[in-house]
């Protein structure tokens, strides 16, 4: 077991009650996550689903999807508080998954923990079993510069929009949108949607940065 699996695992039922309802997410992120989700032709993998309440949200809209975690306690509450929805045990590392099997992967804060030395072999791994033409959908603390910070449960990276989205690009993506917010008193928060390309390009280059306004709504801070 991991430094980051034991981490969550001892304050697992704390995290759930948090964090376990679709409720305690913001109205903005819904909003994109289940428009991306919309637009995703095949399966979806919600890597790194926690309590399995994102999972849960696009199986209700109609999506083929199904969460993994590597943290037992979540799979155990996801798959007995949402038990039409698949959840499994398993890892970012090794995704369980043939070569373009997936029609997108949803990384909501779930890759947050990894070290920047680790994280390109991950995306690379995603990549793998996304379809071209695929989605990808990624979740995070933005900051200006790539560094960690004490997160409540464990170590966590900030990661500036610009240098993340490259890294997804030269996985072999194209990044399509990008967004960010600030709400008081909470982290900054960014996110990245990218589709699979039909090749690994590492000369691509990734777009320019879409800031978007604050939302007004109540801010809520993923946690994780």
């Amino acid at each position: 077991m991991t430094l980051v699996q034991e981490a969550y695992m001892a304050r697992a039922d704390e995290y759930i009650e948090l964090f376990g309802s679709i409720q305690a997410t913001h109205p903005t992120d819904r909003e994109l996550v289940t428009r991306w989700a919309a637009g995703v032709q095949g399966r979806i993998l919600d890597l790194g689903c926690g309590p399995g309440q994102w999972t849960q949200l696009l199986h209700a809209q109609g999506c083929d999807v199904y969460g993994v975690d590597p943290v037992a306690a979540f799979v155990e509450h996801a798959r007995g508080h949402f038990p039409d929805v698949s959840y499994a045990h398993g890892t970012a590392q090794h995704l369980d998954e043939p070569a373009g099997a997936l029609g997108g992967v949803l990384a909501w804060y779930s890759l947050i923990h990894l070290p920047p030395t680790e994280f390109d072999d991950v995306l690379t791994e995603v990549a793998r079993c996304v379809r071209p033409g695929g989605g990808l959908l990624l979740g995070f603390f933005e900051g200006p510069t790539n560094e960690p910070f004490d997160h409540a449960i464990v170590t966590a990276h900030w990661w500036p929009i610009a240098e993340l989205s490259a890294r997804v690009t030269r996985a072999g993506f194209t990044v399509t949108e990008t967004q960010t917010r600030t709400d008081p008193g909470r982290r900054p928060h960014g996110a990245v949607v990218a589709v699979r390309g039909p090749h690994i390009n590492h000369d691509q280059t990734a777009p320019h940065r879409d800031q978007m306004a604050p939302d007004p709504s109540p801010a809520h801070d993923t946690g994780r």
